[in-house]
């Protein structure tokens, strides 16, 4: 559960104090008035990281180089403070020197938006952030193998664009991909494998029962053994100046009715399957750890038909807290939403 959430020089907000509602909150306004930077601070908080921003530099409020978050919930109170090549961790109090300690019992959070439609139809890196996003909430040793997998990757990708690069250090990193990769892809087959019979259940109830068969299958990015397929690959990379095999070129297969979904399902069967994709992270995270993932949904309620709306709104988990930004009301006439509305302008809760 959320309490409170404190603002400093984050995105719009110059300062914020907000006692949060028990259950979330409909966040009503403009655009450009805060509706979105809220939530995303929320989300921030709690995983260190950002569904709109690579950076965190870039979190910053115009004109300034740091910001503040303080978030109270029932596991502590997560606070952060980022200045320039420099970010500060504090729970209760008590600093945090790496992100593994900060992130210990912290609540899940799922981020629903209409960005997530190209889990489906868009590129594989979609659906690996949307894979590496939940199994760091999932597992910790995910989160461990994915921070030393990306750490080689970026020093062997640097060392391919010099000319001429060493051998021996292409191989000594090419090691450590190897035996984190390896980890890395285990761990995601796994996960896999425990969440499609959350997006099957999900999918089915959305899509008002329809016989819908639905699969996901990993896809590596080569068919080869991780060892055998990097020594292969090191004179395509030594040319190309980069990685080109590794589980950060993997993907994941989608179908429906044995299709793949990208390019044969409608446009309202890849939104429902996007949508289930992301419900069924919310079940796959309550069932893991324990605790209720915070829901936040970004501005997608006024893009689905009634029957879609009526339907997500009639899955989403009673126990979790839900926050949901909408930039009118009328969607509300055909599905009424027991939250309470609150209105934000100028990056002020009205």
């Amino acid at each position: 559960m959320l309490h409170a959430l404190r603002l400093r020089n984050f995105r719009c907000y110059e300062s914020l104090s907000w006692e949060i509602p028990a259950g979330g909150a409909l966040l009503l306004g403009d655009n450009a008035q805060g509706k979105t930077s809220l939530i995303e601070s929320i989300c921030v908080a709690l995983t260190l990281h950002s569904p709109r921003a690579a950076r965190l530099q870039r979190l910053a409020r115009h004109g300034t180089n740091d910001f503040g978050i303080s978030l109270d919930t029932d596991t502590g109170t997560r606070r952060l403070l980022w200045q320039p090549r420099h970010l500060e961790m504090a729970v209760d109090g008590v600093a945090k020197r790496d992100y593994a300690d900060y992130l210990a019992d912290a609540p899940p959070v799922v981020w629903l938006g209409n960005r997530d439609m190209a889990l489906v139809s868009g590129a594989a890196e979609y659906r690996r952030d949307f894979l590496d996003f939940m199994g760091t909430q999932w597992h910790p040793e995910y989160r461990e193998h994915l921070l030393a997998y990306r750490k080689a990757l970026k020093s062997r990708n640097i060392l391919l664009r010099r000319p001429n690069p060493s051998r021996d250090a292409l191989m000594s990193y090419g090691s450590l991909l190897v035996q984190h990769g390896e980890r890395l892809s285990q761990l995601r087959q796994c996960m896999l494998d425990l969440l499609c019979p959350h997006v099957q259940e999900h999918h089915a109830r959305i899509s008002a029962g329809r016989e819908e068969n639905i699969s996901l299958a990993y896809a590596p990015s080569s068919s080869l053994p991780a060892q055998e397929a990097m020594l292969r690959a090191l004179a395509v990379d030594i040319q190309a100046g980069y990685t080109t095999t590794g589980p950060h070129r993997d993907d994941v297969t989608l179908t429906i009715n044995g299709a793949p979904a990208a390019a044969y399902a409608s446009e309202g069967q890849q939104r429902t399957l996007a949508i289930s994709l992301i419900l069924a992270q919310a079940s796959l995270l309550y069932n893991e750890t324990g605790l209720a993932p915070a829901l936040l949904i970004d501005d997608i309620f006024g893009e689905l038909d009634p029957h879609r709306r009526r339907a997500l709104l009639g899955v989403l988990p009673p126990e979790s807290q839900t926050f949901i930004t909408t930039t009118h009301l009328h969607w509300l006439e055909d599905t009424p939403i027991p939250l309470p509305v609150q209105r934000i302008s100028g990056a002020t809760i009205q």
